[in-house]
């Protein structure tokens, strides 16, 4: 069988192991809330935090949008027309046109340009936070960790692209399929990584404080019986008023981290009742089965790249040879931004599910539905949270259940409890 036979194989097998993956560990069997309960739930809100929260939201709306759009516009006119093979080529032009500079430093740029094009938009949505009051974070303090962010992407970046095409020149006619395990590899990998070594980047961590509090969060964790290194407390205020908390990491580096603004904005009740939602996450394995399906996905995706390189077309109007070379880096980057847009929803639709199905392990593991509304109240209050926001957006790009799916959920548990 041909290279390309045997990539068609490996790209089918890959598409049903993810299918089957989400098939059985995504709970598809919990479906919303009834729209009756919603809208009664809705209604029970304070009518000027409903309006507060949508106003919000619609500042924010247009400038996310049209970075959406304009993200798109750039990927296509540096992938799909000779623009973009230039730009690799005349960065590499001073090393001698050598394939690492124009793999690392020319992919590097062609990612650099679409993130200064769409800077206006990142700095447009810093302004509305800060009159809304969500973000405390200064002009100064927005560009350290925006050049923190470019960094650390470029440091990944680099060792990607490196790798990626060292494969191909070593193996130009089976790179597909070491492109792939190498992909998924690095997925697993920064896994581990990233909670240990690129989230201090950003915030500092602590130990939550001894005390009534952590006491009752680490033997709420051995009474679920999940393994938790730590409860970490991160100084979100440097940044924001907003209230938050989640899991990360696997085995060893799996904690549980609680921003300040929570512990400050909520009763202990309500903190205790997002932690037993994040340990939902870490009982049902949700950050390794999010990591098993990305790796397949991403595994898939270059397997498809290989597959696509091979239509002329595409590369005619990318103007280049091959998918494999280098100077097609801008066509790869068209490809998965059109990709992704695409399966927005469907990865929109697999979050809610999960996040659902970890409320209802946090009702159950509390037996605190009041303790549950009064932390979604005020998730939705100080967030500046839509709580029932447009159908067209919830479907397309809403990873959570909305606050009055969320709501009508812990009221259905209250009734199923008294009965």
């Amino acid at each position: 069988m041909s290279p390309r036979g045997w990539a068609l194989l490996t790209l089918a097998g890959l598409t049903v192991a993810l299918l089957v993956t989400v098939a059985v560990f995504v709970p598809w069997h919990r479906p919303p809330a009834p729209r009756a309960d919603q809208l009664a739930a809705l209604r029970d809100l304070p009518a000027d935090q409903v309006a507060r929260g949508r106003e919000f939201r619609a500042a924010l709306r247009p400038g996310s949008y049209a970075a959406l759009a304009v993200g798109l516009l750039i990927a296509v006119a540096l992938g799909l027309t000779p623009l973009g093979s230039r730009l690799v080529e005349l960065v590499g032009r001073p090393f001698g046109g050598h394939w690492i500079a124009q793999a690392v430093l020319g992919g590097l740029a062609v990612v650099l340009v679409a993130d200064l094009l769409t800077l206006p938009f990142s700095a447009w949505r810093q302004t509305v936070l800060t009159r809304y009051g969500l973000s405390t974070n200064s002009w100064g303090g927005w560009a350290v960790d925006l050049l923190k962010s470019y960094a650390v992407s470029a440091v990944i970046g680099a060792v990607a692209l490196f790798g990626f095409y060292l494969v191909i020149r070593l193996a130009p006619r089976w790179w597909w399929a070491l492109g792939a395990a190498g992909a998924a590899l690095l997925v697993v990998l920064l896994s581990f990584v990233l909670p240990v070594l690129v989230e201090p980047v950003f915030n500092k961590f602590t130990p939550m404080e001894q005390g009534a509090l952590r006491t009752e969060l680490m033997s709420m964790a051995a009474r679920d019986g999940v393994p938790v290194r730590d409860v970490l407390v991160a100084d979100a205020s440097r940044r924001t008023t907003a209230v938050n908390a989640y899991v990360s990491g696997l085995g060893p580096t799996r904690r549980v981290v609680v921003y300040d603004t929570l512990l400050r904005e909520a009763e202990p009740a309500e903190v205790t009742a997002v932690v037993a939602h994040e340990l939902g996450h870490a009982k049902d394995s949700d950050v390794a089965v999010g990591t098993l399906t990305g790796a397949l996905g991403v595994a898939a995706a270059v397997v498809a790249l290989y597959l696509l390189g091979s239509w002329g077309l595409l590369l005619r109007l990318a103007g280049v040879d091959s998918i494999a070379h280098p100077r097609a880096f801008p066509l790869v980057i068209a490809l998965v931004t059109v990709a992704g847009l695409v399966a927005t929803p469907v990865q929109a639709l697999v979050s809610r599910r999960v996040e659902a199905r970890a409320d209802a392990h946090a009702l159950a593991l509390t037996g605190d539905p009041a303790a549950f509304e009064s932390m979604q109240r005020r998730l939705g209050t100080v967030n500046l949270g839509d709580p029932d926001p447009p159908r067209w957006e919830y479907l397309y790009s809403a990873s959570h259940p909305s606050t009055v799916e969320r709501i009508a959920a812990a009221r259905a548990y209250a009734r199923e409890a008294r009965r």
